[in-house]
């Protein structure tokens, strides 16, 4: 019964799993997380890319370059100005669905830079940084290195939020380049301290769990 399909959007299959999980207090997984991906990705121009949970671990363990230019190459890198990945802690190169904790990486064209959102500082950061050593050379034009930087990021206070601070934090980069807000080097960072907090975190979950609730009641 766990196991049930509730909900096709897109490329995402949902679980009766997914929405107990939403209807918790737990851990957020990877077709959550790619389900919101996908809904926001269909409220946004064509210069943003949120990349699928999926695809982001694969590209992140990929065993050799061949596997790694056939997964990002379909991604179309040079024709995005904001590119959303996550990063999964997980060791276990051989399970997509593994690991315990989320954060998120963030590319932003016009200050060419990567950065990276941990609600855990700094539980994620030698996985971001190994990420993005593997993505870099994908990024930007090439006439000047891409840049890393951790951001500023509202922490989590518990062990199963992370998730949805990632998926919260993806929302409002989203909004802030969409916005046309100043581009300037203190990019999305005001906005994540006014927007994001435990409050707010704790209600996207409900938020999520309604909307897909919608699109299933569509769906009949």
């Amino acid at each position: 019964m766990a196991e049930e399909k509730v909900l096709s959007y897109n490329d995402v299959v949902l679980r009766r799993s997914d929405l107990e999980i939403l209807q918790g207090p737990h851990y957020i997984n990877d077709r959550i997380i790619e389900f919101y991906w996908s809904y926001l990705s269909t409220t946004v121009s064509d210069r943003i890319l949120f990349v699928p949970p999926s695809i982001s671990f694969w590209i992140a363990n990929c065993p050799d370059s061949q596997s790694l230019l056939e997964a990002v190459n379909p991604l179309n890198f040079s024709a995005r100005d904001l590119v959303v990945f996550t990063v999964n802690d997980s060791s276990d190169f051989t399970q997509a669905e593994g690991g315990a904790h989320w954060s998120l990486l963030v590319y932003e064209r016009a200050n060419n830079v990567v950065v990276h959102h941990d609600s855990l500082t700094p539980m994620n950061r030698s996985q971001a940084r190994r990420f993005f050593k593997t993505v870099k050379g994908f990024l930007g034009d090439g006439s000047e290195e891409v840049r890393f930087i951790e951001g500023q990021t509202p922490q989590q206070t518990n062990a199963y939020d992370c998730g949805l601070y990632v998926m919260r934090i993806g929302r409002v980069v989203c909004d802030w380049f969409e916005g046309q807000c100043d581009r300037g080097i203190d990019l999305w960072f005001s906005e994540l301290n006014e927007e994001v907090d435990t409050v707010v975190v704790a209600n996207l979950r409900n938020e999520v769990l309604e909307l897909i609730l919608g699109f299933m009641n569509k769906s009949k």
